[in-house]
């Protein structure tokens, strides 16, 4: 049973769903509110689940994990939360849910070359076919004729956000791959919270700034949270554990693959829920990005 429970495998297709949903519900919060207060509010939110969560099964907030994997975590998550979900939100508000989703499957191919290279894990033939295959999948939507959900898109936006979105899987690959040694060594929960308090320290001290105060005020608001809160418990506080765990328990290079099938799922949940167009570009570079992530678990 407890093989089944903490199945790395499980864990990452887990996480891929419940961020699919969060990327839907962080995208309707992003047509009121900027990017680094979406970042901030989600954070923080997390963090006094994730408190409540290590005061309920009695685990420890301190456990003995010495002072290098402390401070990678609080790295991994500067990089991967403070930065890369910023940019990732950024992307979302520029070219929409569904291109998004097709821009972040260079997520996998980012984590099996760092896996290859840092942590010694295979790398096939038919694994690199699958990176060539999902980086074509974004080459597609940048010669498409697309939309955002709200317009036309600009060719501008549309490479801004490819770019931005390009960016931010970097960012987040990096700082998994660094952790991934020590995750075998420290809770899941324990490691989620030091990861979020490195990825919100940063961000605490932007409001400071008279000229950035606007952009963290809708946080305040009443309002805001009723879909921000569903979308940082499954976004931030439940799809970073079951990322992390599936991390933890399996090879980092198949786990970033199971975590690209969240393209499939954001891709039909906002053509469904945010209307946005399934035009024939799309659902070619959807095809290809969820082919390239099924190969590259082989």
């Amino acid at each position: 049973m407890e093989n089944i429970i903490y199945s790395g495998e499980w864990l990452a297709l887990a996480s891929a769903v419940v961020w699919a949903v969060a990327v839907i519900l962080f995208r309707i919060s992003g047509f009121r509110l900027h990017p680094l207060g979406i970042n901030l509010g989600k954070n923080l939110f997390a963090l006094v689940l994730i408190f409540l969560t290590t005061m309920i099964t009695g685990a420890g907030f301190c456990p003995q994990a010495g002072l290098k994997p402390t401070l990678l975590l609080l790295l991994s998550g500067f990089l991967g939360i403070a930065v890369s979900d910023t940019l990732f939100l950024w992307t979302l508000r520029l070219i929409g849910a569904s291109l998004t989703a097709i821009v972040d499957c260079v997520y996998a191919p980012f984590v099996i070359g760092l896996s290859y290279l840092f942590l010694g894990e295979r790398l096939t033939w038919v694994q690199l076919l699958g990176v060539v295959m999902i980086v074509s999948a974004v080459v597609t939507i940048s010669a498409s004729d697309t939309d955002n959900g709200r317009g036309p898109l600009t060719r501008k936006n549309l490479v801004l956000g490819i770019i931005l979105g390009i960016t931010a899987m970097a960012f987040v690959a990096v700082g998994i791959v660094i952790i991934k040694p020590i995750l075998k060594d420290v809770p899941v929960v324990w490691a989620t919270g030091v990861r979020l308090v490195g990825g919100t320290l940063p961000l605490i001290f932007i409001p400071l700034a008279p000229a950035r105060r606007q952009d963290f005020r809708p946080l305040l608001k009443l309002s805001t949270w009723k879909v921000l809160a569903p979308a940082s418990f499954l976004g931030t506080y439940l799809s970073l554990m079951f990322w992390i765990g599936g991390m933890k328990y399996t090879f980092a290079s198949v786990a970033s693959a199971l975590n690209q099938l969240s393209t499939i799922f954001i891709f039909i949940l906002a053509t469904v829920f945010l209307k946005e167009r399934a035009t024939t570009w799309r659902v070619l570079a959807v095809a290809l990005a969820f082919a390239g992530a099924f190969l590259a678990t082989f």
